[in-house]
């Protein structure tokens, strides 16, 4: 068996740990955007290990499997990247709007949007449209993972999160895998030899098996009680929430003390 496929089966087996290791520790309750994601990571990688040598001949048609892999991969992704925001504002959530969930959303959506202009580092008129997307989509989404774990890492004090705290576990694995996948990204395109490609290939399934080895080690540890926000972050924080709930109220009644339509007769 190649080295190739060796790991590809080692990061499925893997993998699968961890996602039993998961469902056993209950975690969909507070990350089931992130379990959900395995689940279709685990699945999709059975998958394609099999169409890789069912397509092993076509490239197009394995080109275009992968490219709706990745559009599929890359909204669960965002998905979990919300949850994580939004499960980092555990202690103060009964105090925040409805609304802050949505507003979550669109601000790393609109994040991702920013980015991805920035992705297209140099031209590539010799690759397909399903290449260039699906290395511009892996890139933004890289990119967002990154942001996303130095947030998260960067106010872990003010926001009292360790490392023994779930979302800074998920984020801590997720922003390392990100800066291998985004130089990843980057080197392919300039490959010009296959065994070159291949060879990056395994070392980029290299790091999310460490990354996936260090999930497995972190959640076999018992979690730590969830500590309440500083005074300070609570403050701020919940001042932010007011400030968006008064300014939607102001909207609101605005609308409603607008000019009326004459009426007809």
């Amino acid at each position: 068996m190649s080295l190739d496929a060796t790991l590809w089966l080692a990061y499925i087996a893997i993998e699968a740990v961890l996602v039993g290791l998961m469902v056993y520790r209950r975690m969909g309750r507070f990350l089931a955007f992130f379990l959900a994601y395995c689940i279709w990571d685990l699945l999709s990688n059975c998958g394609g290990f099999a169409s890789a040598h069912i397509f092993h001949s076509s490239y197009s048609g394995y080109l275009t499997i992968y490219l709706a892999e990745t559009v599929i991969d890359s909204a669960l992704q965002f998905g979990v990247l919300v949850e994580l925001a939004w499960s980092v504002l555990r202690p103060i959530r009964p105090s925040l709007p409805r609304t802050s969930l949505l507003i979550i959303a669109v601000l790393i959506l609109g994040l991702g949007a920013l980015i991805w202009p920035f992705t297209v580092f140099s031209t590539l008129p010799h690759y397909s449209l399903e290449f260039r997307s699906v290395l511009y989509l892996q890139r933004t989404v890289s990119i967002l993972r990154i942001l996303v774990f130095l947030v998260i890492a960067g106010c872990s004090q003010w926001l009292s999160i360790g490392w023994r705290d779930r979302e800074l576990q998920v984020a801590t694995g997720l922003g390392f895998y990100s800066l291998i996948s985004l130089a990843v990204s980057i080197v392919e395109p300039h490959l010009s030899t296959s065994a070159q490609y291949v060879r990056l290939n395994q070392f980029q399934i290299a790091s999310f098996l460490c990354a996936l080895l260090y999930w497995i080690a972190s959640f076999v540890q018992k979690e730590e009680v969830r500590q309440e926000f500083t005074p300070q972050a609570q403050k701020l924080l919940l001042a932010m929430a007011g400030a968006a709930r008064s300014t939607r109220s102001s909207l609101a009644d605005a609308r409603a003390s607008g000019p009326r339509k004459p009426d007809r007769f």
